[in-house]
């Protein structure tokens, strides 16, 4: 989502051309030809300017094998495990002024309860379940079925949504020009052929899927130790988006736009009805690009590991993860109690420093809006909110490595 996000920075740049303004309105239309309508009668913003309020983007990676390259991925060939799930879930809460993002990764394997569910093809409603895994909510209804999930556990509207599938991962890494990641040891996977030696990468195409993928060789060798991985990945590309080589370069952004839009007609990217709108997404995009990487926060929703035949599943510790969306609400920034090696998978291995948008300002001349901060500018301190300990995660302005297992 993050990349969406720079693409559409990149439209806002070079739309005073006719070619690119040629280029947003085929995007649209490419676009909003296989959107999924959650709700038909939200208005949209009618400005350019950053979106007013808070908002919620729910972000799923699913495990399709539609459209996919059976080379790379030999369980499709084989058709050993059918439907479509949502693998990786995460919501994205962006706050209002003063703007911060929290990213929540739901682990695949937690028990939750799926409530009924519109068919894709309108015939009527699936049933509701008592206690499913989270990641068969998408099997059962699409998108819009694991909006409906999270917003039952979460307590959380959610306004828009994207899922995206392993190809479209390939394709966007490629498209962003690679993600800087660290391992602390050598990583030999056979599950998702990934194999690193111990040190710093550049991962772009198939080897930034099988990064985001694996979970066996790292941490514990569980899922929440993979979202830990995911989260560095994550933060790595975030410090990327905000720096000159993607955000500054008109090129790149132009590539991210075209890839983006190739993905959404292949099928292997869906978005709900309301970002397939030029201006809502560059509202988006104008919300976080200058978000302090302090308040670029990744954290897994809080959970236990279920006992009994369940062993392997975990359940939700819902009194944690009320203190999180209770701080979420109150628009409060966050402090991690715990370390980032609670989530099984990396280290903190330093600090990440700001970009300066001071020069940038100087150079175009623009001047900030009224109650809109530069880089030389001192923000009033704000009471933070210690998160439980029970709450693992990591910031933007962590730099971490991930840990082989054992």
């Amino acid at each position: 989502m993050l990349a969406m996000l720079g693409v559409v920075l990149g439209i806002v740049g070079v739309s005073a051309t006719g070619v690119a303004a040629y280029s947003v309105w085929d995007a649209a239309q490419a676009i909003g030809a296989n959107a999924v309508v959650l709700d038909e009668e939200k208005a949209l913003p009618p400005s350019l300017g950053a979106i007013e309020g808070g908002v919620n983007i729910l972000l799923v990676g699913s495990d399709s094998c539609e459209g996919q390259d059976v080379a790379l991925f030999p369980r499709c060939a084989n058709d050993d495990s059918p439907g479509e799930r949502n693998d990786v879930t995460m919501l994205v809460h962006i706050s209002d002024e003063p703007r911060r993002v929290t990213v929540i990764s739901f682990p695949r394997d937690m028990l939750v309860p799926i409530p009924s569910c519109p068919k894709e093809d309108g015939s009527g409603d699936y049933s509701a379940m008592s206690s499913q895994m989270i990641n068969a909510s998408y099997m059962y209804g699409g998108l819009a079925c694991t909006v409906l999930t999270v917003e039952q556990l979460t307590g959380e509207e959610i306004h828009f949504a994207a899922a995206i599938r392993w190809t479209g991962v390939i394709n966007m890494s490629d498209a962003i020009g690679g993600v800087d990641v660290c391992v602390a040891g050598d990583i030999s996977d056979v599950h998702t052929g990934l194999n690193l030696t111990a040190g710093n990468h550049t991962l772009v195409g198939v080897e930034a899927l099988q990064f985001l993928r694996i979970r066996h060789g790292i941490g514990d060798g569980s899922d929440l130790g993979r979202i830990s991985n995911q989260q560095q990945f994550m933060s790595s590309m975030v410090r990327k988006l905000q720096s000159e080589s993607v955000l500054a370069n008109p090129g790149t952004l132009l590539n991210l736009a075209g890839t983006l839009i190739s993905q959404v007609s292949q099928g292997q990217l869906v978005l709900s009805s309301g970002l397939t709108s030029p201006t809502l997404m560059v509202q988006i995009a104008m919300a976080v690009k200058d978000v302090p990487y302090e308040d670029i926060v990744f954290v897994q929703y809080p959970t236990e590991y279920a006992g009994g035949d369940g062993a392997s599943r975990v359940i939700p510790v819902k009194d944690a993860a009320a203190a999180l969306f209770a701080a979420l609400a109150a628009n409060q920034p966050l402090t991690l109690t715990g370390d980032a090696s609670q989530g099984f998978g990396v280290e903190v291995t330093g600090e990440a420093v700001q970009p300066d948008t001071t020069a940038t300002d100087e150079a175009t001349g623009e001047t900030p809006a009224a109650g809109e901060t530069t880089a030389a500018e001192t923000p009033v301190a704000e009471e933070r909110v210690e998160l439980p300990s029970t709450i693992a995660g990591q910031t933007a302005a962590q730099t971490t490595c991930t840990v082989p297992e054992g």
